[in-house]
């Protein structure tokens, strides 16, 4: 019988990541902690959020030393400084127009906007989005927690550009 082993090294990406996550100041810092590991784990480098959340580095791990926190007054005008850098600013977010996640082809370069945990995204925020994607729920309640939906998000996004 062959051992298996454990925790293997990440795979090397070819390119940076051409991906940013855009959150609110998130009510937990254990999302805020879990949306850096998540980040940490993806090859996704940079976090720009509003909050003044504290990191649990038991719970973020690595990812503490693999991401940058840039925090913001205002998340407004980091949107429209993103758009004119070229980043297509795709929000994550239940709306009449939403895309379904499995179907959406996401551009390379883009702002993954994710909504504060009870409100959403809010409407100044939502005004700057050029697509909203969301992922399908077949039960109660009508939304995934923030860090599992960002996670599935980020993930399809790691999905359809493997190599960074």
């Amino acid at each position: 019988m062959t051992e298996q082993i454990r925790h293997k090294p990440g795979s090397r990406l070819q390119r940076p990541r051409e991906i940013v996550i855009v959150c609110p100041a998130l009510r937990s810092n254990v999302n805020l902690s879990r949306m850096v590991r998540l980040c940490g784990c993806a090859g996704i480098r940079k976090i720009i959020t509003n909050g003044n959340g504290k990191l649990d580095p038991k719970i973020a791990r690595d990812g503490v030393e693999e991401v940058e926190i840039v925090r913001k007054r205002t998340l407004a005008p980091v949107l429209k400084q993103l758009k004119s850098d070229g980043f297509c600013i795709v929000g994550l977010e239940q709306t009449d127009d939403s895309h379904n996640l499995f179907e959406y082809q996401y551009p390379r370069k883009c702002a993954l906007v994710i909504g504060h945990e009870r409100d959403g995204i809010s409407p100044d925020q939502l005004a700057q989005v050029d697509d909203c994607i969301e992922i399908p729920v077949y039960g109660l309640p009508y939304s995934y927690n923030v860090v599992t939906a960002t996670t599935m998000a980020v993930y399809e996004y790691c999905r359809q550009f493997p190599e960074g």
